[in-house]
């Protein structure tokens, strides 16, 4: 992946990249973990008879014990836990759902194989909602934080994954760039 680029056929603005195959490899690996994640987050939902008589679901109203799954899923208000939990349980099915949309545009629009990727600006933009939320989960796993060097010596088990974390980085600022019309 070089960037992302302006690409517009017959007046309509588009931002285009293109992805070697163990690029798109990893990004769809990624994609579908996260996705994973999620759906086993969904899996704990409360059955609730008042959803079924009225379309309204609820989901949990604890805070994930994963702490990934918790950086991807964040409490709605830290002042107020009841808040917190109310607004969890009515909210973050609805969260969900539009994280896992995100994660089956990228997954529909990335070729398996690697290769060209054409978006519009609404697809780029849920572009960028899915790739915040690999790197999140993928910054969170590896402990990222601004003290954090750049490199890590060869022999700490995050050294090889903290490159996928910055390739990521790149991938998510380009198309953000792209996006603003910088790029």
């Amino acid at each position: 992946m070089n960037g992302w680029k302006k690409a517009g056929r017959g007046g309509k603005a588009r931002l285009a990249g293109t992805f070697d195959p163990q690029e798109a490899a990893v990004l769809r690996g990624l994609v579908a973990e996260v996705r994973q994640m999620l759906a086993g987050r969904s899996a704990e939902n409360p059955a609730d008879e008042l959803a079924v008589l009225t379309g309204m679901r609820t989901g949990p109203s604890t805070r994930p014990d994963d702490r990934v799954l918790a950086r991807l899923l964040p409490d709605f208000s830290t002042d107020d836990p009841e808040l917190s939990a109310g607004m969890r349980s009515l909210h973050e099915p609805e969260l969900i759902e539009a994280k896992d949309e995100a994660a089956v545009l990228v997954l529909d629009t990335l070729p398996e194989a690697g290769g060209r990727v054409e978006l519009t600006p609404e697809q780029a933009d849920t572009w960028l909602a899915a790739l915040n939320d690999v790197r999140l989960a993928l910054g969170t796993a590896l402990d990222v934080s601004e003290e954090m060097p750049e490199e890590l010596p060869v022999d700490d088990p995050r050294a090889a994954h903290l490159g996928v974390y910055h390739w990521l980085t790149f991938v998510q600022d380009s198309l953000v760039m792209a996006r603003m019309g910088i790029r």
